[in-house]
């Protein structure tokens, strides 16, 4: 009797383990699938300040994929230029890619590309001309390879306007926003 109890009190211990190990496994195949889509695929990348508000708020968490990413007017993207806000990265909006020319009115804060006012309903604000124009001259044609990029909250922003950054190589762009994953109640793709 006693060992029929031996017995099967090893017979557990052996299921348990086998579950405990089974259990460890598949944690392990979630883990290594985890490490690969964000090494290799997408990162999430948190918001740092205003200047995209109220696309982006601050300390959003954004989802942001390069994969065969090929930067279009409009885009949300995320880039690091050396010496620039110590080389971390930002977050801003691609108003003109290569070949474009770029303009803002003096009067009205407009933004045009290739003579045509932009439609922007997503920004904070138009350019306050009298504080916020930055150090650069108009027009400016951007050069190929390159973008020209503006926060959303242009007036509280440091972006394409400022020679600091001015026209950003295509090659510092880390990635496109492709949703907004925090705060929950922002949860989803970004216009």
């Amino acid at each position: 009797m006693q060992e029929t109890q031996t017995e099967e009190k090893k017979k557990a211990e052996g299921r348990f383990s086998s579950e405990l190990f089974s259990w460890g496994e598949s944690l392990m195949t979630v883990l290594i699938f985890f490490v690969v889509v964000f090494t290799f695929f997408v990162r999430l990348i948190g918001v740092d300040g205003t200047s995209m508000y109220p696309t982006l708020e601050d300390h959003s968490i954004m989802l942001v994929s390069n994969l065969n990413y090929t930067p279009e007017k409009g885009d949300i993207v995320v880039l690091r230029k050396e010496g620039f806000y110590g080389d971390q990265p930002i977050v801003k909006r691609i108003i003109a890619t290569g070949g474009d020319t770029v303009d803002i009115d003096p009067v009205t804060g407009d933004v045009l590309v290739n003579g045509e006012a932009l439609d922007e309903p997503y920004i904070a604000e138009k350019i306050n001309t009298l504080e916020k124009m930055g150090d650069m001259t108009y027009p400016q044609t951007v050069p190929e390879g390159c973008i020209y990029v503006l926060g959303d909250n242009r007036n509280y922003s440091t972006d394409s306007r400022w020679s600091s950054l001015g026209m950003v190589d295509e090659r510092y762009i880390l990635g496109h926003v492709l949703s907004v994953v925090y705060p929950f109640s922002a949860f989803g793709s970004v216009a």
